[in-house]
């Protein structure tokens, strides 16, 4: 019997010896950078995936939120929960006060649980998920702080993926398809494939931090004429001269900032996409580079990140409002009609109207949150487009890069002066106000 004892005893032992140390030191330094790096993961998923830019926005911006709610209970008392600052958004559940965690985890399994139900290839993101928890546990962890941080982030995942069940994204399918009239100044699908319009009914998403999708309308556009003599015809020659005079420069800053996830390719009967980063991909991986320049603490990234998102989301449903009440036809319907019928632009026109110009108002409020948290003049490289083939380009400011996104439009000959000069003015309302909102240190 006493053999018997001292056997099960040392088996107990053996085992205990076998159970991996709690390296915490190994763990922190694994997850420096981690989230700039799931977005770049992301970023491949909704791209694979061919997200239209406000479906894109959307994602970025639950995923993110979710990251920060994780990582953000690292230091609770300086770190407030978005819940209750953003529209719709709940206390979110909190850790129990007699467990132990390593939150990293959480915001991780937080992040990519939520991805995981708003793509479409969400094996990939479950891969990534899988992969980067076993690199944990190779690492070292204690097994009981393992199993509660990962239980704490799904059930964050759930909090947040209530929002997003009843935020209008599944209803918006329901509403009515978009009509094209015959009323010349209303927006018509464009060459080369008519496609029909894409999410007329965006504007009934809910805001993350908008009163309403109509807050901070930018006004209508200049009144639709043909006369020679009118306005409107001044602003459609503006563009076709533009695109006819387009030096070298001009056209590298048009290609830069083409993002456009939905240009399709057709080959005889055969119609294929080119796979393109959103705009607000863009300007998430502009924060990603530049969090990895900073070497920015895993709490400062989520925080950062959380805040762009939540701004571009926000930027879209504003953008979106506008463009489907005044559904302006664009530049090259115009012009092909009224100006020079062989007339293209240098870039695909997007499938949907004119007025205001997405790149200009999702820039410019990115570019005032990312402003306000690492200043006024803060030059950096951005190399976004190099897996697209196109060589990175340096800013000087925030400002100067979302300046240059927006006269961008006007470059590739699909958007009127005043939808880019309205839409930044649109863009910084929406960035503003997501600052006077949000705040995310006590």
């Amino acid at each position: 019997m006493k053999k018997s004892i001292s056997i099960f005893t040392l088996l107990i032992l053996l085992l205990a010896s076998c159970e991996p140390e709690h390296n915490r030191e190994g763990l922190d330094a694994y997850f420096e950078g981690s989230l700039a790096e799931y977005n770049r993961h992301l970023t491949d998923v909704i791209v694979a995936d061919i997200f239209t830019p406000p479906v894109a926005s959307r994602i970025y911006a639950y995923s993110n939120i979710a990251a920060y709610e994780g990582i953000r209970l690292e230091n609770p008392d300086n770190r407030p929960s978005l819940g209750g600052q953003l529209n719709h958004l709940p206390t979110l559940t909190q850790p129990e006060v007699d467990k132990a965690y390593y939150h990293p985890i959480t915001s991780l399994v937080a992040f990519t649980e939520v991805a995981k139900k708003l793509v479409y290839d969400l094996e990939r993101v479950d891969t990534l998920q899988k992969d980067l928890l076993q690199d944990v546990r190779k690492i070292g962890i204690d097994e009981t702080i393992y199993n509660n941080s990962v239980d704490l982030g799904k059930k964050i995942a759930q909090d947040v993926l209530k929002r997003a069940g009843d935020d209008g994204y599944l209803r918006r399918t329901a509403l009515p398809r978009f009509s094209v009239n015959d009323d010349p100044g209303r927006w018509r699908p464009t060459p080369p494939d008519y496609m029909e319009a894409i999410e007329p009914h965006w504007n009934t998403i809910k805001p993350f931090v908008l009163d309403s999708a109509s807050q901070f309308d930018p006004g209508l556009p200049t009144e639709f004429d043909i006369a020679e003599s009118s306005q409107f015809y001044k602003e459609a020659t503006e563009v076709y001269h533009t695109v006819n005079n387009l030096d070298s420069e001009r056209l590298e800053i048009a290609k830069f900032w083409d993002c456009n996830p939905n240009i399709s390719t057709t080959k005889g009967h055969v119609m294929y996409f080119q796979q393109q980063i959103s705009p607000g991909g863009h300007w998430v991986h502009i924060t990603a580079q530049v969090l990895d320049e900073e070497k920015a603490s895993m709490e400062d990234s989520a925080a950062a990140l959380a805040q762009v998102t939540v701004a571009i989301a926000d930027a879209f449903i504003s953008c979106w409002d506008q463009k489907y009440r005044s559904s302006l036809t664009r530049p090259e319907t115009y012009i092909n009609n009224y100006i020079d019928s062989d007339w293209e632009p240098i870039l695909q026109t997007p499938a949907f109207p004119e007025h205001t110009s997405g790149h200009s108002v999702a820039s410019a409020a990115a570019a005032t949150v990312l402003t306000n948290i690492f200043g006024d003049n803060y030059a950096f490289d951005d190399a976004t487009e190099v897996p697209y083939g196109l060589p990175v380009r340096s800013y000087n400011s925030f400002e100067h890069a979302a300046q240059e996104a927006a006269i961008s439009r006007l470059y590739g000959g699909i958007h009127y002066k005043p939808a880019i000069e309205l839409g930044v003015s649109q863009g910084k309302h929406v960035g503003q106000h997501v600052l006077n909102k949000t705040k995310f240190t006590n």
